[in-house]
């Protein structure tokens, strides 16, 4: 709404580009851009009938470290901070607006071209919005719109209507803070789940106060990961439910203010989104599978490994890239958990190892499932993954992931999955890093990242503990 609401009035031909965490954004990576449709002629077109949307990750938008995911303490370190400003007015490209960002990244090019293939998005999504359109007419359109809406918001009050009324809660902790000056142990974030008949409270009160590093979620974070869960228990109870604002009608989430689920600017929000956000999941999740034991699997890894580096290649030209990395999915009453996946938040595919050495001055040395990382149970959890990167240039990197001194839980009698590790290797030797770290690179080195495993599901038989060298 900020887009929308700061940008007024919107005029055909307009885009809106934004990133700013606290006015609609997630966090300075994520770019934004909206646009209006507008349907017919005369008073019929004076408002927009509709709203086209993307939002994309780049790779670096400026910032104290290459990538944009630095171990910051406070927004202005992430990046160029954009409030809701028209790049493009009727039809128009505002070349100051564009030079100012592309001059704050450290890979422009990449940055221009990220952002005309979002603009291109937003072009093909208005034409198909005025062939609908012109097919099936306006209000007939608009019709089924809010039929829709209605459907889903039946699909999803039928899954939460068959759970069983009552109080779920559920707390977990994230590693230490990214700001090495107030490492803190004691970070929880804590959920209540209340199901009243067809409706559901997430309540959040009692998770820790707002972070000196970057952890903190703002609450559209928080808000996507509840519905995220929501989604997936409507799927399994309300048949196909398709997503959007009616989905998540019957859902409340309450989030404390000051809380690191609900930071003030300027806090640093870089973290919030990408690890965070896995934990929220987990929480829920969490809570979930108190009421509904025989259908909500154990936690998966928990994290996305997030992974930034950059540098300046051999012809002088800058490098900036970033990555996540899949793990061990938590195993579910039926099956164990599938292994080197991404997972909940995550939603990222692998990138090509042959693409990576093409692109940049590094080598993978090695990319391999990390065998018996999985929680051990009735079913097992996933293995995380092992991915050793040789450097070969001077570098900057920056590694933020979670789940590296809290192990992935279990659930039912499950056990935990293994933590990851982060680990240097130069000259032969190995040295143990923190999960969150920034490391100068020499050609060379090399960066080893080892996801974690997911949690095990049920307790084991005999015959899987003698099976698994657990029993004498």
């Amino acid at each position: 709404m900020s887009a929308i609401d700061r940008c007024a009035p919107l005029a055909p031909g307009d885009v809106v580009i934004l990133n700013d965490p606290y006015l609609g954004g997630t966090h300075l990576p994520d770019i934004t851009l909206v646009s209006p449709v507008f349907i017919g002629t005369g008073e019929a077109s004076l408002a927009p009938a509709f709203f086209v949307a993307s939002r994309a990750h780049h790779a670096d938008v400026g910032g104290m470290s290459p990538g944009s995911m630095p171990l910051s303490i406070e927004l202005y370190q992430e990046g160029i901070i954009i409030p809701p400003i028209k790049i493009v007015e009727a039809g128009r490209t505002h070349q100051a607006v564009l030079d100012l960002i592309l001059r704050n990244v450290r890979t422009p090019a990449e940055r221009r071209g990220d952002l005309a293939a979002q603009l291109a998005a937003h072009e093909v999504g208005a034409r198909r919005a005025h062939e609908i359109v012109v097919r099936y007419g306006l209000d007939e359109t608009l019709r089924y719109a809010a039929g829709l809406l209605d459907y889903a918001e039946r699909g999803t009050r039928r899954a939460i209507a068959a759970m069983p009324d009552g109080e779920y809660a559920f707390a977990d902790r994230l590693d230490p803070d990214s700001d090495p000056r107030h490492p803190n142990s004691e970070i929880f974030i804590r959920a209540r789940l209340t199901v009243a008949g067809d409706s559901l409270t997430v309540d959040f009160s009692g998770t820790s106060p707002a972070l000196s590093g970057n952890l903190n979620a703002v609450r559209a974070i928080v808000e996507s990961a509840v519905f995220y869960c929501v989604r997936c228990i409507a799927g399994a109870f309300g048949g196909d439910v398709p997503t959007n604002a009616g989905t998540f009608a019957p859902v409340r989430v309450v989030i404390p203010q000051g809380s690191l689920l609900d930071p003030q600017p300027p806090h640093a929000v870089a973290g919030g989104n990408v690890e965070t956000s896995q934990r929220v999941v987990d929480v829920v999740l969490g809570a979930l599978a108190q009421a509904l034991p025989d259908l909500i699997p154990a936690a998966s890894q928990g994290t996305m490994n997030n992974l930034t580096f950059g540098g300046t290649r051999a012809d002088g030209s800058p490098f900036a890239y970033y990555e996540t990395m899949g793990g061990g999915a938590g195993a579910g009453p039926s099956r164990g958990g599938a292994s080197g996946i991404h997972v909940h938040m995550s939603n990222t595919l692998n990138t090509p190892i042959e693409a990576l050495e093409l692109a940049y001055p590094i080598r993978v040395r090695r990319y391999a499932i990390r065998r018996a990382s999985g929680g051990a149970g009735r079913h097992h959890g996933g293995d995380g993954l092992v991915r050793d990167i040789e450097f070969l240039t001077t570098a900057q990197a920056t590694i933020l992931g979670e789940r590296r001194t809290t192990a992935p839980y279990g659930v039912q009698g499950g056990a935990s999955g293994q933590p990851g590790e982060n680990v240097l290797i130069r000259k032969g030797v190995e040295r143990q890093l923190d999960g969150k770290v920034q490391v100068d690179l020499n050609p060379g080195d090399v960066l080893s990242i080892r996801t974690p495993g997911g949690g095990g599901w049920g307790f084991a038989t005999e015959t899987q503990r003698h099976r698994d060298g657990s029993a004498e």
